[in-house]
């Protein structure tokens, strides 16, 4: 049975394992990279305030969201073809 709309489409693709794999190792993996690279200096040298730990926590967190809606948009391009 079809979704009715995108909205549930989208609900259904976040359901998916397969979305959450494929979004896993490279959101992660490059929201950390990103992180470390961006606030690597506050951490070595021991300067590290509330802002900083929020944002080192953050950055990789936005970076799976992006993947995992790029990921979950890619399953619903593969739903419709099929």
């Amino acid at each position: 049975m079809a979704p009715a709309n995108r909205r549930s489409l989208m609900c259904v693709s976040l359901q998916q394992p397969s979305v959450w794999k494929c979004a896993a190792m490279p959101g992660l993996s490059i929201g950390l990279l990103q992180a470390a690279i961006s606030h690597d200096d506050h951490w070595i040298s021991h300067a590290v305030s509330s802002a900083v730990l929020i944002k080192t926590i953050i950055s990789p967190l936005i970076t799976f969201s992006v993947v995992l809606a790029s990921a979950a948009g890619a399953w619903m391009n593969e739903y419709f073809a099929n």
